[in-house]
């Protein structure tokens, strides 16, 4: 395992890309409402980052067809964009963006509630994934291992009776979208591979309603939860520095 760690300079430029994907994601939390297409919110994303003079980060990746993953409700990550995918009141969208400038990558998720009124058991599904990031970032530092970060997010989802996602994790990110080490949403402390000044983490956590089991659909993309539960997904880039962890995605 190669783990790269980044100079003062290097985490600067993964800022920028990080505060591009920050304004995109804030400009479709407001888009997002009852009657949108998840191909709309594609079409905004796409432009921005195109007038932003940065690139996707997805589209491409793998013939990866779109610059976000829109999954909506049982739909856990990967989803991709379509015109007859219509958002309704009391639906959830998770929106995955990631884009490259200058060489160095930028990645963030959030889960936005669809109209006015939530289901309080949705509303604090998406509240307690949100938490449970930043209780990941929080142990994101030096001396500390990539098992605490897991035992942070995992802890906190669970002690609030939801699950956390195994087939899906988070990574290291740099001057490629997907480095070392991976940074599973679970695990045990003191386990994996050590923090070190200057690495770069995509906390990730992706936490169901139900049971965590996860499928593929047949486009070979979408995740969906495997009971039909719905399932929220939040993530920021975040460098271990000496002065703790900074969220480049801010």
């Amino acid at each position: 395992m190669a783990i790269v760690c980044k100079s003062p300079a290097e985490i600067d430029k993964m800022r920028r890309s990080g505060h591009i994907v920050r304004e995109v994601l804030d400009a479709l939390r407001e888009m997002v409402r009852p009657g949108v297409s998840t191909m709309d919110l594609e079409r905004a994303a796409e432009k921005m980052i195109r007038e932003a003079g940065a690139k996707s980060a997805f589209k491409g990746y793998y013939d990866y067809p779109c610059v976000l993953c829109t999954s909506v409700n049982h739909e856990i990550v990967h989803g991709i964009p379509s015109n007859t995918r219509v958002l309704n009141p009391g639906d959830i969208v998770s929106i995955d963006c990631g884009v490259v400038l200058d060489g160095y990558y930028g990645d963030a998720a959030i889960t936005v509630p669809v109209g006015e009124e939530l289901a309080p058991e949705l509303a604090n599904l998406l509240k307690v994934t949100e938490e449970s990031l930043y209780k990941g970032i929080e142990a994101a530092r030096i001396g500390n291992t990539v098992g605490d970060v897991g035992a942070a997010v995992q802890q906190w989802v669970e002690a609030a009776g939801f699950s956390v996602v195994r087939e899906f994790v988070g990574h290291g990110i740099g001057t490629r979208l997907h480095e070392d080490p991976q940074v599973p949403n679970y695990g045990s402390h003191g386990h994996g591979p050590r923090l070190r000044e200057g690495m770069v983490l995509a906390i990730e956590p992706m936490v169901n309603a139900g049971k965590p089991g996860a499928r593929l659909l047949e486009d070979k993309w979408t995740a969906v939860t495997e009971d039909g539960s719905y399932s929220a997904h939040f993530e920021h880039c975040v460098a271990v520095t000496s002065d703790g962890p900074v969220i480049l995605t801010k």
